[in-house]
């Protein structure tokens, strides 16, 4: 199928300079539609940009690599999704909170640490660990780091091994995403994200995320590098469970329930699960400028990866834009859904 309106959608993101480039990918069964559009970077000096760099993954962290973990563990029965964390995590203060509801992120966790950035690794951990848990338990969505992070944690204490560690060991090797992984070795290869005016350098091949920065290899919510090329790959693992050598067929399609305790909060394995009109997908998003969106019924998927904080961080302008465009691609899919 061909993307003509998603496509000049995204044209026009570049040519309006809401993002310096975009790499995308529009996945049709066994078919995969690529398309590279704009520069890499623009400080100092614009580079055009080229085929299977590598991005820093934000967010997409979460679903590449710790929602997997978890459910491997959960497959091997090291663990059980319904599990209080204080099984786990002995200082936490609120067994009412489950894996399952740090996964869906309907764990009510709330609170403002202060100076977070300021912080060294132990100090944000124990931080984190004082959070409390508010009325919205089980009875809303707040998306947050703080679940993922947690999830790391668990798994650390399951396994004796980092998060990072285990997301490379159970998913990029099983996957065979060979350009993916923490902290790349050649950052030339990397797609810079912020321009520092005072140092007059980029941050690239660097995580971008002050979290990230301060827990290292304990961070479960972002770290990842990766480029389009493995993204394809994770995709179609989840496309296709009897290709995918991580997890079991039954919990792959768990990815396209809810997996909150009601069942309705919009939230399965990590990603958000919508609806448009009728035509369910999932999808993730990463602050950096990254998103994938699965429509399982389909077998279709959508890969879009930019550094939209390149030069400047927030660049909020971009989430407006994101929404249309996801928007415009659901619609050109509506057609061969009903």
């Amino acid at each position: 199928m061909k993307y003509y309106k998603t496509i000049e959608n995204i044209n026009h993101l570049v040519i309006d300079g809401v993002v310096p480039g975009v790499n995308c990918a529009f996945i049709d069964g066994e078919d995969v539609e690529r398309h590279l559009i704009g520069d890499s970077e623009l400080i100092p000096e614009k580079v055009e940009l080229k085929d299977h760099l590598i991005y820093d993954m934000a967010s997409i962290t979460k679903v590449v690599g710790t929602t997997m973990v978890i459910l491997k563990l959960s497959d091997d029965h090291k663990l059980n999704l319904d599990d209080s964390i204080s099984k786990y995590l002995t200082t936490w203060s609120f067994p009412e909170v489950t894996i399952r509801n740090l996964i869906t992120h309907t764990s009510g966790i709330e609170g403002y640490i202060k100076n977070r950035d300021n912080l060294n690794h132990d100090e944000l951990i124990k931080s984190l660990l004082r959070l409390k848990v508010g009325k919205g338990l089980n009875h809303e969505m707040h998306y947050a780091d703080v679940n993922f992070i947690l999830l790391g944690l668990i798994a650390k204490k399951v396994t004796g091994q980092s998060i990072q560690k285990l997301i490379d060991r159970f998913v990029l090797k099983p996957l065979k995403m060979n350009n993916s992984g923490f902290n790349p070795k050649y950052k030339k290869n990397c797609i810079p994200t912020i321009y520092n005016k005072q140092t007059g350098k980029l941050l690239q091949g660097s995580v971008h995320d002050p979290k990230a920065q301060i827990l290292g290899e304990d961070c479960g919510s972002a770290g990842l590098f990766s480029n389009m090329d493995d993204l394809i790959k994770f995709v179609h693992s989840i496309l296709y469970p009897e290709d995918n050598p991580v997890l079991s067929d039954a919990t792959i399609k768990g990815f396209f329930q809810d997996q909150t305790y009601s069942h309705k909060l919009g939230r399965s394995f990590g990603f958000e699960l919508l609806y448009h009109d009728e035509m369910k997908y999932i999808w993730q998003s990463g602050y950096t400028g990254t998103f994938i969106i699965i429509i399982p019924d389909l077998k279709r998927a959508m890969i879009f990866l930019s550094n939209r904080v390149h030069p400047i961080a927030p660049n909020e302008y971009y989430i407006e834009r994101r929404k249309t465009l996801i928007e415009t691609y659901l619609n050109e899919n509506k057609k061969a859904w009903k």
